[in-house]
């Protein structure tokens, strides 16, 4: 067979072989893979995705012009340059927005404070600079959050502390809760049970009036933890079930592996939206604090029911106290 016939059959078959593949790397949720093993882990880093593949486009292409190479090489050129793009366009329509505009009805605040790494101080601080209203802290146990409460009254805010152990009530990582007073009382639900692995709890108002807080954690989708994972994303979506309730914390998942889990075609996941994908602010990486944001997962959310909307989402980068996560403030707005 001549070969052109040849390097065109190579193309071809390259590019039809290449397509699906650069779909899964870009969209898995299109094969309803966003939650399948080494899928969400790639998904979850999209800028160091699309730089990787952009990286083997060019060396695929620089062997397909000076070796010659135009059917194979030039194909895994093409399909992987197009993902390498989409990726960052996906990135890019997600938004890096860090304004501040004015002032909400509510602020929350979700930090994990990774098992004692994060000192108090360092979050009564955040408190104080952000006028937070609720304060979701994956990894602090109830002494902290005591004194996280102590020192937040010295600066006159003052908010109610809570720790959940989870479901047994012996998890040796507890996720805490702070709650502004000026907000009424509140009392943890124990009736609904808790992510797997890790806690994570239900605060409801004692008198019916107000937001109904969840503070979350779910386990991370290690080979051991998969299965729990999946079934804490799960309880995430069972908890957003009304118009006025807000999830804050780390989630170890990104708004990908959230995808399917919507109760209606219009919500992210039950009948919540990521507060940072409403202010265009969802591309920002939380984790891990090492790496700069743009390259990080944005695994720590704040997810609203249609009561709220989010007036501005922002990821603390000056605020590093030992942890391995950024936190992230979100302003809300009553609908």
């Amino acid at each position: 067979m001549p070969e052109r016939p040849l390097r065109h059959v190579g193309l071809l078959a390259t590019l039809l072989v290449g397509l699906p593949v650069a779909v899964l790397l870009v969209w898995p949720q299109a094969f309803g893979a966003q939650q399948a093993p080494i899928i969400s882990q790639l998904v979850a880093f999209r800028a160091p995705l699309a730089i990787g593949l952009g990286v083997v486009a060019l060396g695929a292409a620089a062997v397909a012009v000076f070796r010659r190479r135009w059917g194979i090489a030039a194909g895994l050129a093409i399909v992987l340059g197009a993902a390498s793009l989409a990726n960052g366009a996906l990135l890019l329509s997600r938004g890096a927005d860090a304004a501040i505009r004015g002032d909400g009805d509510l602020t929350v605040l979700a930090w994990n404070t990774q098992g004692g790494a994060t000192p108090p101080e360092d979050v009564a601080r955040l408190i104080r600079a952000t006028g937070a209203d609720i304060v979701s802290l994956p990894e602090m146990d109830d002494d902290a959050a005591a004194e996280v409460a102590r020192l937040a009254a010295r600066d006159g805010r003052s908010m109610t502390p809570d720790t959940t152990y989870g479901e047994t009530g012996d998890s040796w990582i507890p996720t805490s809760v702070l709650i502004a007073d000026d907000l009424g009382a509140y009392r943890q639900d124990t009736s609904v049970g808790s992510t797997p692995g890790l806690p994570s709890a239900v605060w409801r108002p004692a008198d019916g009036s107000g937001p109904t807080i969840v503070a979350a954690h779910p386990a991370p989708p290690l080979v051991e933890t998969f299965g729990e994972w999946k079934a804490g994303l799960r309880w995430i979506a069972d908890q957003c079930d009304a118009p006025e309730v807000i999830v804050a914390g780390d989630l170890n998942a990104t708004i990908d592996h959230l995808s399917g889990l919507g109760a209606d075609g219009g919500s992210l996941i039950g009948h919540c939206q990521d507060a940072a994908l409403q202010a265009h602010a969802g591309s920002v990486g939380t984790w891990p604090a090492d790496l700069p944001p743009w390259i990080g997962s944005p695994i720590d959310h704040v997810l609203v029911g249609s009561g709220w909307t989010a007036r501005s989402v922002r990821v603390v980068t000056s605020s590093r106290g030992g942890t391995d996560h950024r936190p992230i403030v979100a302003v809300l707005e009553a609908r």
